[in-house]
């Protein structure tokens, strides 16, 4: 993987598992767009992109309806960057010209299987420009390759055609539906998974 900036801190501890107890960076995917750590001082940016975007956001993700004020968003980034110390995962807000878009996130990693799962979302203004594709494609680069890790998972409701087509345009395969998988405002939905191997990654790359 090409293109690091700068990196901020990089500590390594039990390598057997290849866990990181630490790791900030921002990375360029180009001119405009860039992959940054989400820090405290995000929350209010970041809590007004989810507000503009509230009515798109919560047909698809549950937590939007809890989301009220700044303090919720401060707290989820809180915990982000706690479970990032605790776990080695990233949570990175995507920002274009400088202005926050969205987020992408390495869900709890389970070094004993080296997997990990991928979570993203766009404001609406953002959707449609390949963003999320070029950040998704970042983040399982990082897994498999730097890492080491053996597998990435991306689950998306069968619904959102917009989420699913990103795991397709990498080349994930689609492994099997899970039947009403997540409670979301409009009832119960299923996902849609999807898998990339690391010997897969890199046939692709």
């Amino acid at each position: 993987m090409v293109g690091y900036i700068y990196k901020l801190a990089a500590n390594f501890a039990d390598l057997g598992k290849r866990k990181r107890d630490s790791f900030m960076f921002t990375y360029a995917l180009d001119d405009q767009i860039e992959l940054r750590p989400l820090a405290l001082q995000h929350a209010r940016p970041l809590f007004h992109l989810t507000d503009r975007s509230r009515d798109r956001l919560r047909e698809w993700l549950p937590w939007v309806d809890a989301i009220r004020e700044v303090e919720h968003t401060a707290n989820f980034v809180k915990n982000a960057i706690k479970q990032g110390a605790e776990n080695g995962g990233i949570s990175a807000g995507i920002w274009v010209d400088d202005e926050i878009a969205g987020l992408i996130s390495y869900h709890q990693i389970d070094w004993n299987n080296r997997s990990v799962s991928i979570g993203y979302w766009l404001g609406k203004e953002f959707e449609g420009k390949g963003i999320m594709t070029s950040a998704c494609r970042t983040f399982v680069d990082y897994a498999l390759m730097d890492m080491d890790l053996n597998r990435v998972e991306i689950r998306c409701a069968t619904g959102n055609h917009r989420s699913r087509a990103i795991p397709e345009r990498l080349g994930f395969v689609l492994e099997g539906i899970v039947r009403e998988a997540e409670k979301l405002p409009q009832g119960y939905v299923n996902h849609a998974v999807y898998g990339m191997i690391q010997n897969e990654w890199k046939l692709l790359r």
